[in-house]
């Protein structure tokens, strides 16, 4: 007598759509918030009465908040769940933007205004950052099925980018010739109001009632302290956090520090407001194309290590080519290719980390990969303004600030050039890691005998074949989430 098989049926629902919307537009608003001075460091530095140095630990205190609270956001999207991290993150986004507006209001106090409850605002949004940043991936692996998750990771994350591109864009052009700093500041505060009523109101539950696929219901299989401890095991894990960090803190570096490092060889703000939107968006075209392929293919390694090589050619095009006058075309064009190869490869990598690190949970894997990028961008930022020289003649500079001093960035930016390169070198040589999300999904298919055909259609069977199971998946330890 044969025995019928048992057939696994995985749920999805219409809803996480809006939730992902949500993250979208809280990703987007808080990347707003964190590069608003960047595009128009030297005006904001004229309006406020302050240096470069001091316009620059506005974009730097969301590194430096980020790094002693990551593991109690990563603890609060593993632990509490997505929607409550969801809410507070939108509350303190919203306040924090409102602290920003409030303090370059004429009625208060001339001893608060303008840097102390400037700073205050940028630091509660930056508090709000690390439990947004850290989202996409929980909610990619709790609310979307297998073929979709490397996507959805994609739409959430990239959101983050398109807001640094809105802020390129818009800075400039909203602040203009009249620094015109507090209507800069009210802009941006619009969209946080409507994603915290959206969050507060919308967002109901943090996991759906049936699970969309194996991992997703031992999403949180391991506790907090236990995963920290399996990832500081974790070979694999360890050379993707400092690589993949290093890469980071790159692209933090030039989206920081690009209207300065341009306004010293006459490019304009509005140029450099240009590069920065071109260098964003075609890292979002980028990261929508990597994200359809890896969910088709499961390359995830592949693709990674591909990208961070061409990423750092365009890198040293960059850093050799910003050091030119009348160059725009080229520098345009760089920014372009140094975004598609740079940016793109984001997703895949926070995608990466959880397959290597599986089953650790998605925040906590995650996450620390962004913190890692945040430390080295704190130590990059810092050791780049240190190496900078004084010029004693440029006439041909456009930076509105420096008391009559302008900086050169030519050292800084080779140097930032070759850490990048570095970076790039480790991760291909040194990176290897089995799919072991992947692995247990297909091995719980397997123990409840699901049908090849429910099995291809969340790709389980495009595997390649090194990477489906094995006797080495047992010897490290996976078993199956049933």
């Amino acid at each position: 007598m044969k025995t019928r098989r048992k057939v696994v049926e995985f749920k999805v629902y219409k809803r996480r759509w809006f939730i992902l919307a949500v993250v979208c537009m809280l990703n987007c608003s808080n990347a707003m918030l964190w590069l608003s001075f960047a595009p128009v460091a030297d005006q904001t530095a004229q309006f406020l009465g302050a240096t470069l140095d001091q316009v620059n630990w506005l974009s730097l205190v969301f590194m430096v908040v980020a790094v002693p609270l990551c593991f109690i956001t990563t603890w609060m999207l593993d632990t509490l769940g997505l929607r409550i991290s969801l809410i507070l993150g939108a509350w303190l986004n919203m306040v924090g933007s409102g602290l920003r507006f409030l303090s370059v209001q004429t009625f208060l106090p001339v001893t608060v205004r303008y840097l102390p409850l400037l700073m205050g605002g940028q630091t509660l949004c930056a508090l709000a950052q690390t439990l947004i940043v850290f989202s996409p991936t929980k909610l990619a692996a709790l609310w979307f099925p297998q073929h979709q998750r490397a996507t959805a990771n994609m739409v959430a994350s990239m959101s983050n980018p398109i807001g640094l591109l809105l802020a390129n864009i818009f800075s400039p052009l909203i602040v203009g010739q009249e620094n015109n700093i507090p209507l800069m500041l009210g802009i941006y505060a619009i969209p946080t109001v409507v994603a915290c009523v959206l969050a507060t109101l919308g967002i109901w539950e943090s996991v759906p009632p049936s699970p969309p696929s194996a991992s997703a219901e031992g999403s949180n299989s391991e506790p907090f302290l236990q995963g920290l401890k399996l990832l500081l095991m974790n070979k694999a894990y360890l050379i993707l956090l400092l690589c993949f960090g290093s890469g980071i803190a790159v692209f933090t570096c030039f989206s920081t520090l690009l209207e300065q490092i341009l306004c010293v060889k006459g490019y304009t703000n509005g140029f450099a407001g240009l590069c920065g939107a071109l260098f964003i968006l075609f890292g979002v075209v980028g990261a929508a194309f990597l994200g359809i392929y890896v969910d088709r293919t499961k390359k995830f390694m592949e693709t990674t290590k591909i990208s961070l090589c061409l990423c750092s050619l365009a890198c040293i095009a960059l850093a050799v080519v910003s050091q030119l006058r009348d160059q725009k075309a080229a520098v345009a064009a760089i920014c372009s290719l140094f975004g598609f190869f740079g940016f793109a490869i984001y997703p895949i990598a926070m995608e990466l980390s959880v397959e290597c690190s599986y089953p650790v949970g998605e925040a906590t894997s995650a996450g620390l990969l962004f913190i890692s990028g945040q430390i080295q961008s704190i130590i990059y930022i810092i050791i780049l303004q240190m190496l900078t020289q004084p010029i004693a003649d440029s006439p041909f500079s456009t930076c509105a600030v420096g008391g009559g001093v302008t900086l050169s960035w030519r050292v800084p930016v080779l140097v930032l050039a070759g850490l990048c390169s570095v970076g790039t070198c480790c991760f291909v040589l040194f990176f290897h890691t089995q799919y072991r999300r992947l692995l247990a999904e297909e091995e719980a298919a397997n123990c409840v005998g699901m049908p090849t055909a429910a099995v291809s259609e969340y790709g389980h069977s495009r595997l390649p074949q090194w990477a489906r199971p094995s006797r080495v998946a047992h010897a490290e330890g996976l078993r199956p989430v049933l």
